[in-house]
């Protein structure tokens, strides 16, 4: 922001100038460096300020030599004008300023703007210091307070600050209006509201609403947060979307937006997220603030059209009220969330000036009862008897751990009610239409070789011709030349009879084959004849040599070109980075290696990463490798330091493709080996430990930097794995160690990397569970059924009482099998016919305690599904680029010869090929089998083969249970 040195009498928005003085300062540019200044003095107070608890700045007269001062260069950059003969002492909560009056008339503009901010100060301190701890004290103790004593206890303090270590003036302070304390059911949102008499109400499932507004020399504030108290799923749902749609508002108040655009923000959060609470959301979002504490003409509603200026400030306030629960107390069947927070318009960004009070669902959520909980499984069983009065000694015997399975059970099921009621809702409103992973068909229509008849080369004679030129193969057809473009031919090969008569035969990519089964020449030209295959004769077998060899070249050519177009057409437009400027410097980290690498040849050289404005970039001393990350493109950020493993690692799993060189990539991630070639044991720790400090104060400064209210709706913030609940498995060739996360489960050491999503996981379903069994397989189906399911292969058994806990505590339902599922039928049975699958129960069908109450149904239902030995989902991959006819990857020519003569002799495809080698091969068993190992196989293929007489459509629900 530009320095002003010559003000106006009339200052614009932004600027305030004294009374009759020419000059004026520019208020944001004093605010936004001010922070600045108080920043970089709280972190480097021991390294650079020599640990001073108070920095004074000294201004000399005026001079007419030419000089350059520390003084007069602060003073220009903060204040915009040179103040000589003053002195300025900063301290931790205070700003002592010693100059005339004429400069003290001038300086007085600036204390202005800050009143509202010290107003919030002190509500925040007031809710974060006092009533958040009296609050947990109360419910610790489970002393009877009542609304009206917690609402006259609040006031006090907020009329004497001392008591929240706020060191402001009790004569310059005074309340909004008396503090709200709400509880047991009853609620009301408006500010008028009053506690009452009733008793603080804080049994399960309790919600607390608490607002407080404070006053500083007569500019008012305003606070509000809920406090749920072992939450159900409908509260901390509510409270989600709630949190959602309260930093939707602050995200669109910005100058020059119009106020009913902010209310509407958070209504389309709540339409996306929750259509269902819609019906409940407050009808405003707050209202302006300053002097009056509601002024009327600010209100955030939707049809306020007033237009959001700079220097405004709102009271951001919006909750639900009334809405029901379904907990069986009569004081929690009703409950109603508030959030409310006072927001500063500024020009470059809107300042949430009562953020310090955290409103994080973590943070706000309590659970006091969880002993209780454990209990009550026991409780239950002895209702009939004496209430049994167990201690905490008694919780950590073996009957705690018996109920601690039941509850895990309880909790399974309530979340197989939960996720088939999703579930239905989803496919009933056709929610599963998602992209589709499997295959990425690429039309050939764009492929032309002539555009006209005129284009066409003279003819010479009556054999085949390759025109390099226009990637065209000319073939002599009933004595006409006839052109075909190379991307149609699908292969090509030659073969000699005992005549010496040498043929070739070329095979074309058609619709309706199983490899361009999607191909859009089918739709475009439905009723025409296409022609499949060609073959040729000659005497002259190095001819017929040449021209095979001239033909697979240059397919080959034409298809890695049309492959990477493709690739680089699918590319989502990425923003443009900001990169940083003097007043933002941006956070470094240097010498990193990254992965996937950059092509080319020569020596891989290390580079540097650094976080600007809206982005990363990283880059070496080569011009051309440069990678740049925007923000809003990072799905998940992931922090690894170094423990057992041999790097520390930055991961970035992006949203949309990006390209690292000639690659792309949804995965970027960069690295330090903490341990040279050659190091002793005491110096590889050291080394260990300084990289792991450095990535992690690079993590902390860019947690802070997306921590800013611009980038509040990207939800950003690194995540480290928790080792303590990682398992060894295979999710893809090999075996590695993988971790969940709080948002994910990743493994990121090996590649291909693996990243998972946990919201975008349906159910988990173990399998090959058993008695006797070392390991088993772990199943992970996705809400997006047109998605191939993950399988994490050899999984040890002693992990699945860790992995079954862990998939409990984040809500994840798991079901278990004793064999693996062919995942590929059921979920295209269900596709087909959603609505069997719906009224059938839904996922239902896998529990396995259902199916093993009726031993003749669940054979039945056995038979319905095929072992996924038969179909490895691994093949998916294969199947995708088998039907990308234009664009399928080229390997060496032995394996086109290959897969010509197996069409010419066989005529079979390479599916069916493919099932009847894998049959056969599971009959035979490998030398190094173990006879168990090969009955096994064996008794699998003939449950194969006993169940291929039987539909393939997904067994009646009536069955499975």
């Amino acid at each position: 922001m530009a320095d002003h040195r010559n003000g106006s009498t009339q200052p614009p928005n932004g600027k305030a100038s004294a009374a009759g003085s020419a000059y004026s300062i520019d208020l944001n540019a004093f605010q936004f460096r001010l922070k600045t200044f108080y920043k970089h003095w709280d972190e480097h107070k021991t390294d650079l300020w020599a640990s001073s608890d108070a920095i004074a700045i000294a201004c000399p007269p005026p001079s007419e030599d030419l000089r350059y001062l520390k003084s007069t260069a602060l003073n220009l950059w903060l204040l915009g004008f040179e103040f000589p003969e003053t002195i300025m002492v900063f301290m931790k909560k205070q700003i002592h300023i010693l100059c005339s009056p004429k400069k003290a008339s001038i300086l007085e503009s600036v204390k202005k703007p800050a009143r509202e901010a010290v107003a919030a100060y002190l509500t925040t301190s007031v809710m974060k210091n006092f009533v958040v701890t009296k609050l947990e004290n109360v419910i610790d103790e489970e002393k009877k307070v009542s609304h009206s004593t917690l609402m006259e206890e609040t006031e006090k303090v907020i009329l004497e600050p001392s008591k929240v270590n706020c060191k402001l003036k009790a004569d310059n302070v005074d309340i909004c209006y008396p503090p709200i304390f709400q509880s047991g059911g009853e609620f009301d949102l408006r500010p008028s509201a009053v506690s009452n008499d009733e008793l603080l109400h804080y049994d399960s499932a309790s919600v607390i609403i608490c607002a407080v507004g404070a006053r500083y020399k007569s500019y008012c504030s305003n606070i509000a947060r809920t406090f749920l108290i072992d939450a159900d799923p409908l509260q901390s749902r509510a409270y989600g979307v709630l949190l959602k749609a309260h930093e939707a508002v602050i995200g669109t108040m910005k100058p020059g937006n119009k106020l009913s655009a902010a209310y509407q923000a958070a209504v389309s959060v709540v339409e996306r997220d929750a259509p269902d609470l819609v019906s409940y959301l407050t009808k405003s979002a707050g209202t302006g603030i300053g002097i009056e504490f509601r002024e009327s003409g600010l209100n955030l509603n939707a049809k306020n059209e007033q237009i959001i200026r700079e220097g405004m400030v709102f009271n951001v306030s919006l909750g639900f009220q009334n809405l029901q629960s379904e907990n069986n107390k009569s004081k929690n069947k009703q409950f109603s969330l508030l959030l409310a927070d006072t927001v500063i318009i500024n020009k470059d960004k809107t300042e949430i000036v009562t953020s310090t009070s955290s409103k994080a669902l973590k943070d706000v959520a309590y659970s006091f009862n969880e002993d209780e909980e454990e209990e009550r499984p026991s409780t239950k069983a002895d209702a009939k008897g004496a209430e049994p009065i167990m201690s905490k000694t008694t919780l950590r015997s073996d009957n705690h751990e018996i109920s601690k399975e039941e509850l895990r059970r309880q909790h399974q099921a309530e979340l197989a009610r939960q996720k088939n009621e999703e579930t239905a809702r989803r496919l009933a409103g056709g929610g599963n239409e998602g992209g589709d992973n499997r295959s990425s068909v690429r039309t050939t229509a764009e492929l032309v070789a002539y555009k006209n008849i005129n284009d066409l080369p003279p003819p010479k004679e009556m054999m085949i011709q390759i025109d390099q030129k226009n990637e065209a193969i000319l073939l002599p057809i009933n004595g006409s030349m006839v052109p075909f473009h190379v991307a149609f031919i699908r292969t090509v090969s030659s073969q000699q009879d005992t005549n010496r008569n040498c043929y070739i035969r070329i095979i074309f990519n058609v619709p309706g084959t199983p490899f361009s089964s999607n191909d859009a020449n089918s739709m475009k030209f439905p009723g025409s004849i296409y022609l499949k295959e060609a073959s040729f004769r000659s005497k002259d077998s190095r001819h017929i040599s040449e021209v095979v060899q001239s033909i697979k070249t240059l397919r080959r050519q034409v298809v890695a070109r049309e492959s990477e177009r493709a690739e680089r057409a699918t590319l989502v437009t990425q923003e443009k980075l900001q990169l940083a400027n003097n007043r933002f410097k941006p956070i470094r980290l240097s010498d990193l290696w990254i992965r996937p690498a950059f092509g080319g040849r020569g020596r891989k050289i290390p580079g540097t990463l650094e976080a600007h404005v809206n982005g990363f970039r990283y880059s070496t001393t080569r011009q051309d490798e440069r990678v740049d990350i925007m923000f809003g493109n990072v799905k998940h950020a992931f922090f690894q330091p170094a423990e057992n493993e041999m790097i520390t690692l930055l991961h970035f799993h992006l949203h949309n493709h990006i390209m690292v060189g000639n690659k792309k990539t949804k995965d970027v991630q960069f690295y330090v080996e903490v341990m040279d070639m050659v190091q002793n044991v005491g110096g590889e720790r050291d080394r260990k430990n300084k990289i792991n400090v450095e990535f992690q104060t690079f993590v902390n400064r860019v947690n802070d930097l997306w921590g800013q209210p611009q980038f509040n709706g990207l939800d950003l913030e690194f995540d480290q794995p928790l080792r303590e609940l990682g398992f060894p498995g295979v999710p893809h060739k090999s075996s590695v160690f993988i971790v969940p996360t709080s948002a994910c489960l990743v493994e990121l050491i090996e590649t291909p990397f693996l990243v998972v999503t946990l919201s975008e996981i349906e159910i988990v379903n173990l399998e090959r569970v058993g008695l006797g069994q070392k390991n088993f397989d772990m199943t992970i189906v996705f809400k997006d059924f047109k998605r191939d399911v993950l399988r994490i292969d050899s999984i040890p058994s002693t992990s699945l009482d860790g992995i079954k806990e862990w998939l409990d505590t984040t809500d994840i339902k798991y079901y278990e099998s004793r064999l693996n599922l062919n995942w590929r039928q059921i979920l295209k049975t269900i596709t087909d016919d959603p609505q069997s699958f719906i009224e059938g129960g839904g996922w239902e069908f896998l529990n396995l305690e259902a199916t093993d109450s009726e031993s003749e149904n669940s054979e039945e239902s056995d038979k319905g599904y095929e072992p996924s030995d038969v179909e490895p989902e691994s093949d998916s991959e294969d199947d995708a680029s088998d039907s990308e006819s234009l664009v399928e990857s080229e390997d060496d020519d032995d394996d086109e010869d290959s897969e010509e003569d197996s069409e010419e002799e066989k005529g079979k495809t390479w599916e069916e090929l493919e099932r009847e080698a894998s049959n056969a091969d599971r009959e035979k068993g490998n030398e190094s089998d173990s006879e168990e190992d090969r009955k096994r196989r064996k008794a699998k293929s003939f449950g194969k083969s006993r169940g291929a007489g039987l539909s393939s459509s997904m067994p009646k629900r009536s069955k499975l249970r």
